[in-house]
């Protein structure tokens, strides 16, 4: 079992910046690839970016890209994703997210945070 953690989230203003964080308990995250999803109301869950615990390229949602930036801390257990020109679009309650590497299914999920931005 993999428990997840996020915090981070707030309400900021069109063209600011926030920075969420995931913390990561319960086994070892080496075959582990870490994701973000994101949930606007009345829209479907959507990826965001996921990075490979162990090391590799990160990528993202075309949506997001250039923007926002995933990384981890593996001396934290900690997988952040800095956002920055946020815009209202990109409202949403932000979760985070777990899967093996070789199974293409994110089996663990944490409770999700809440992000708004204001225009």
């Amino acid at each position: 079992q993999v428990q997840l953690v996020e915090s981070g989230g707030g309400l900021v203003q069109a063209g600011g910046s926030l920075r969420l964080s995931c913390v990561a308990s319960g086994r070892t995250l080496s075959p582990y690839v870490m994701g973000w999803f994101r949930q606007a109301p009345g829209k479907e869950r959507e990826f965001v970016a996921a990075i490979n615990w162990s090391g590799g390229s990160p990528y993202y949602a075309d949506s997001v890209k250039d923007r926002f930036t995933i990384s981890r801390d593996k001396a934290k257990n900690t997988v952040y994703l800095q956002m920055n020109s946020l815009r209202p679009e990109d409202t949403a309650v932000y979760y985070c997210a777990a899967r093996q590497t070789l199974v293409n299914l994110y089996a663990y999920w944490g409770q999700g945070t809440q992000v708004t931005v204001s225009s």
